[in-house]
């Protein structure tokens, strides 16, 4: 369901909210190349959200503002990471149209209530008014700033060590509607450098679960392939990041050339970005 659908005819409501009250999973592609036209593409497929990677990516404001536009009507609703937890990178891409924003290296309670406060209008926040983009993308009949304040969806990303040693005060935080474990990121944190799988990143894992199911948040994890998806929603979790764009051509050639024996080796093995 498109989100110009969602909702009764008083009210628009992201999709995403929706799918995550019943308790199901919601899955996203990341998107990285600068294309409207291939980040539409990958809306029609059948994704719940588009992860709109401004933080590893060459994407800009003005590509961001295009690939909302392109995807209007489709499915997967757009979620942008910013480079940086701030007022004003948030404000950005929300203002383009963004329906949520994911926040990188939330490591204390300030930084989570700062992302809370970037994506929620006075009282309530401090994100400036000034959302005509955004309206003409999202034309609820409550009114933007009332449908904003309903359906922005804030996602802060675990990925320091300090995190999880603060992580009971984090996952309190009013507003917060998803937190995600960037599990590479933390195993470097950790000393580990990208081995996620270590007994140590797994108990911190498991520190970052207790505390979000204690608070009533939604849980996230990036992950390869339909098998870790099964499994870590059996764990609780219901966000999940999967393949960039380029991932998904990657493993569509492999499947057409390999039984040519002519598939090539990913320049990159293991890595999800």
């Amino acid at each position: 369901m498109s989100a110009e659908n969602a909702g009764s005819p008083e009210t628009l409501e992201n999709p995403l909210k929706k799918i995550l009250r019943e308790g199901k999973p919601v899955i996203g592609s990341t998107i990285t190349v600068a294309s409207a036209e291939t980040a539409a593409q990958v809306a029609s497929l059948g994704f719940d959200f588009l992860w709109i990677e401004m933080e590893h990516s060459p994407i800009t404001l003005e590509t961001l503002r295009n690939i909302i536009l392109a995807t209007r009507g489709l499915k997967a609703v757009p979620i942008t990471r910013v480079p940086v937890n701030e007022l004003w990178t948030a404000k950005r891409v929300l203002d383009a149209g963004s329906l949520g924003v994911i926040f990188p290296f939330c490591s204390t309670p300030e930084l989570a209530r700062q992302a809370v406060a970037a994506c929620k209008y006075p009282p309530h926040g401090r994100r400036g008014s000034g959302p005509g983009l955004a309206a003409f993308r999202w034309p609820a009949p409550e009114g933007y700033h009332t449908f904003a304040d309903n359906n922005v969806m804030v996602v802060i990303i675990v990925e320091e060590e300090r995190a999880v040693e603060q992580i009971d005060a984090i996952a309190a935080t009013p507003g917060v509607d998803v937190i995600f474990v960037g599990t590479s990121d933390l195993s470097f944190s950790m000393g580990y450098r990208g081995q996620q799988d270590h007994p140590r990143v797994q108990d911190a894992l498991k520190k970052v679960v207790a505390a979000g199911k204690a608070n009533n948040k939604i849980l996230g994890l990036p992950v390869k392939d339909a098998d870790q998806i099964k499994k870590y929603v059996d764990q609780g979790f219901l966000w999940f990041q999967t393949a960039t764009e380029l991932g998904l051509m990657a493993r569509g050639a492999r499947q057409l050339l390999e039984p040519l024996g002519r598939a090539a080796e990913p320049l990159q093995k293991g890595l999800l970005y």
